[in-house]
């Protein structure tokens, strides 16, 4: 029992422990929770409508094609970029975000580069991003506080004035046009991009990202936070896309087609989803999801405050130890296992509604974890309560086995359970045998005490099995007698002629064990008496030790009837007994006998061979 309770003990611990490193650390041991919470934001999203007053001027394969005629291949020359600004500036668009690095100088044709330059000069409202790296990366490194003005840095108190920074810079913009912010790609340890950077901290500088700078540049508020969790909205593409094709051929027409305010207060995003251009990410809403389309949902998500804020680790942790608290308490008082089992199932689906409503209101909860480490905590210990029910089942049919058939203690088993079962004593119709040996004095004397224990295993192995056949429960051994019954612990309707044709078949049996017996089998006989009647059944005794038996005036008749047997004849049977076994079969009456106890005589009879009819 000690061990037992020590190991719920040391296992409930264990589990805390896991649950607790996995809520507060969250995917180092597993990625499921990341993987459910992903299904939960996706059906959310669907739910959602972009902002639309973002664009996506889109460099799609269309555009590669039909612009190579016109400009040649990719990369095309930068002047055709100024050519697309100078025209959407002409619509007053609110901002022009560019999603394509700027990362060298196009030195064969610096030309076009400066066209490109003299078109976004002086313009306050474009914007360009850029990578960062890390140091020991291929990169340009330089002092940070020599560069807090051309890429918009913010100085902290703890700011290192002495520190590097690695960059992938726009060096075909001029200084002087930069309004920049970087474009890193933040993923998960399973490489999914659930969260977008706001400002990168590098020994006190913080490095705002370009959803961040244009948001700040705009006038829209931007938490002083490291990154934010995206509240993704739509499906794979949800914003307005324009093929970058369509707007260039239209500028070479006289009279344009396209809408002329189609930009007015826009928020207009230069990318590519050009397949070759690779420019794919893997997020909640799509394994291949576009980079201008992240990158547009961050802006999104700053302009309208509608990020995600994932909820506090704590209560969450705090929640999950109080369930397995309260699974620990149920199983150590031993409370029956269901009860837990229905209300973990209750709690199941509704924390996961709550965690969606949760979600609608801007709170990411994750939940899967929590519900893994309870139910695993659950299962493990009802699992160890099933293997001692089992033990104990196992150890009733053990027990049993030694009194009653053990198919029909199993079956016994199957019916009442293991828990209690043949602990309630109850009054049942029984039919009580009772066999006593006639002759054993004189074998004892001619034998050795040990060939005595063999002679008597032997005849009772026998005996036992043909009682055991005919579905009789073994009550006891009292010295060289038998006591069986039956009709207990399983009701029986023929348990009066099923205990006859078991003393029939006795009698039978002990013919072929007295030939073992050889000369010493002339002073060996059993005698076998046999009654029914109401009697007492169940386990019986003190609480340091019972036994499975009956009681009560049927057994002791039983005992009476099986004393008048000498010389009369090796099997008498009451005539409540016979008339219980109706016409199945013959009986041969030997008259009315005094019983000690009893006032009125007993009639008995022996089972006789059936008449040839």
């Amino acid at each position: 029992m000690r061990s037992s309770l020590r190991f719920i003990h040391v296992f409930t611990l264990l589990i805390a422990l896991i649950a607790g490193f996995e809520i507060l650390w969250p995917r180092h041991l597993l990625n499921l929770d990341g993987k459910f919470s992903d299904w939960l934001v996706k059906l959310h999203a669907e739910k959602l409508q972009a902002d639309k007053d973002i664009v996506i001027l889109n460099i799609d394969d269309r555009s590669l094609t039909q612009m190579e005629e016109k400009v040649g291949r990719w990369p095309w020359p930068r002047s055709v970029y100024g050519e697309v600004v100078e025209a959407i500036l002409r619509q007053q668009p609110k901002a022009i975000v560019f999603d394509l690095t700027f990362n060298e100088r196009d030195k064969d044709r610096a030309d076009l580069d400066q066209i490109f330059n003299d078109a976004i000069r002086d313009k306050q409202n474009i914007f360009f991003p850029y990578v960062l790296r890390e140091l020991n990366q291929a990169a340009h490194i330089g002092k940070l506080q020599q560069l807090q003005s051309r890429l918009g840095l913010i100085k902290t108190q703890n700011a290192d004035e002495l520190a590097d920074g690695a960059f992938l810079l726009p060096l075909a913009i001029e200084p002087e046009q930069w309004r920049v912010g970087t474009v890193n790609f933040l993923e998960d340890a399973d490489g999914v991009g659930r969260r977008y950077a706001l400002y990168t901290d590098i020994n006190g500088w913080l490095i705002p990202s370009l959803p961040a700078r244009v948001a700040r540049d705009l006038g829209y508020q931007v938490p002083q936070q490291a990154e934010m969790i995206l509240n993704w909205r739509g499906a794979r593409n949800p914003y307005q896309q324009i093929s970058f094709s369509d707007l260039y051929e239209d500028l070479d027409r006289e009279k344009t087609i396209r809408p002329a305010l189609e930009f007015k207060d826009k928020i207009v995003l230069i990318g590519a989803d050009a397949s070759s251009l690779h420019d794919l990410r893997v997020t909640p809403i799509d394994s291949q999801y576009w980079g201008s389309n992240m990158l547009a949902m961050a802006i999104d998500n700053l302009k309208n405050q509608q990020f995600l804020h994932a909820s506090p680790a704590w209560p969450t942790l705090l929640i999950t130890l109080l369930a397995i608290a309260i699974i620990y308490a149920c199983f150590l008082k031993r409370v029956n296992a269901l009860y837990p089992a229905f209300v973990l199932a209750i709690a199941t689906p509704l924390s996961i509604v709550l965690s969606y409503f949760a979600l609608t209101r801007g709170v990411l909860v994750h939940v899967l974890i929590p519900i893994i480490f309870i139910w695993a905590y659950y299962f493990s210990l009802a699992l160890r309560e099933y293997w001692i029910v089992h033990r104990s089942y196992q150890a009733t049919i053990k027990e049993f086995g030694r009194y009653v058939n053990p198919h029909v203690v199993k079956e016994w088993v199957a019916r009442e359970g293991t828990a209690h079962v043949g602990e309630k004593a109850e009054s049942r119709e029984i039919t009580v045998l009772f066999s006593d040996i006639r002759g054993f004095t004189s074998l004892s004397e001619s034998r050795t005490p040990e060939q005595i224990v063999d002679l008597l295993n032997r005849y009772f192995t026998l005996q036992v099995e043909v009682i055991f056949r005919y579905n009789g429960t073994i009550d006891k051994f009292i010295g060289d007698c038998i006591m069986a019954f039956w009709g207990a612990p399983l009701d029986n309707p023929q348990h009066a002629l099923d205990a006859v044709k078991a003393a029939v078949e006795m009698s039978e049996v002990l013919e072929k064990f007295k030939q073992e017996l050889g000369d010493l089998s002339a002073d060996f006989d059993v005698g076998i008496g046999l009654h029914s009647g109401p009697a007492v059944v169940g386990s019986i005794g003190s609480s340091e030790r019972k036994e499975f038996t009956a009681i009560g005036d049927t057994v002791n008749l039983a005992s009476r009837i099986e004393g008048l047997t000498k010389g009369v004849s090796r099997i008498l049977v009451s005539k409540e007994t016979m008339l219980l076994c109706g016409d199945a079969l013959d009986f041969e009456a030997f008259g009315s006998y005094k019983v000690k106890g009893r006032e009125q005589e007993v009639e008995l009879f022996a089972p006789s061979p059936r008449k040839p009819t």
